[in-house]
């Protein structure tokens, strides 16, 4: 199972703006990053999982495209998620 509730609940809580948040954008980056690495780990030791791969490849377009939007509209945050989440410009 890739994200259980309480996981879920830690990122949201960890990387929300205000009380209320759940869909920011860098919120959706750091549950779609838990998920990659998930499916990361998955298809190393399956790899011929293609429909997780090609799931795997939905996912990484996703979380650029947020990216490119947190950039566009605060750079500062965007270096911050970056560089918290480990994540390659």
């Amino acid at each position: 199972m890739a994200l259980t509730v309480k996981d879920r609940k830690d990122i949201i809580s960890k990387f929300q703006q205000s009380a209320n948040d759940t869909g920011s954008a860098s919120v959706q980056i750091a549950l779609i990053t838990e998920r990659i690495q998930y499916l990361t780990n998955h298809l190393k030791a399956n790899p011929k999982d293609f429909a997780g791969e090609r799931g795997l490849v939905k996912l990484v377009g996703q979380r650029k495209r947020l990216l490119a939007y947190l950039k566009k509209k605060d750079f500062a945050k965007y270096q911050q998620l970056t560089k918290e989440l480990k994540i390659r410009k």
